[in-house]
């Protein structure tokens, strides 16, 4: 799919049962949690992945797993959501949140399915309910040489807040970003 006709589909989002960090959580959620650690391993460099980790990860308070499925749109009113396939996720995004401010944690898109929207499909539902939180910011972390990322959350109306020197290694820095939502004297 080319990119200008990613910018018209409208990915159905969807979030990870809060039940899943209780020890009732489904199969079904294990296992999209199992397909997440696998993309994790594939797309991040080993010191900066939370594969091994990704099960305790999710299950922390203030926590909130997004993702979204390769092919699967909002189709409109009276549109049923048919039960997820983990082989079918096509990315997914984490992020953590206090009484004031929220930070991404995580934003991964499989390769095949880059510059297809999913991305800004996740990032524009996880703006939207910090929004609902009533939180004044989100930040996160990336770094700079990841151009593409960079790009898209400054599209996304993200800012270089800070570069933080050694971030990720002694030689690989990092740009603190932060998107506004609510002026800290407007709360």
């Amino acid at each position: 799919m080319a990119t200008d006709e990613a910018a018209h589909v409208a990915w159905r989002v969807r979030t990870l049962s809060p039940s899943f960090s209780r020890a009732s959580s489904s199969s079904l959620d294990t296992a999209l949690v199992e397909e997440f650690a696998r993309l994790e391993r594939r797309i991040f460099p080993k010191h900066e992945s939370l594969s091994s980790s990704f099960s305790q990860e999710v299950k922390k308070r203030n926590q909130t797993m997004l993702y979204v499925l390769i092919g699967d749109v909002v189709k409109g009113e009276g549109d049923t959501e048919e039960t997820a396939d983990p082989a079918k996720v096509a990315g997914y995004l984490m992020y953590s949140w206090t009484s004031l401010a929220a930070s991404i944690t995580k934003l991964a898109v499989r390769e095949t399915c880059r510059k297809q929207g999913y991305g800004e499909a996740l990032i524009d539902a996880a703006v939207q309910q910090i929004r609902d939180r009533r939180l004044q910011c989100v930040n996160l972390h990336v770094d700079p040489a990841r151009s593409a990322a960079v790009a898209l959350y400054k599209k996304k109306g993200f800012y270089v807040e800070t570069t933080i020197k050694s971030y990720y290694a002694a030689d690989r820095d990092a740009y603190r970003m932060v998107l506004q939502l609510i002026s800290p004297e407007n709360q």
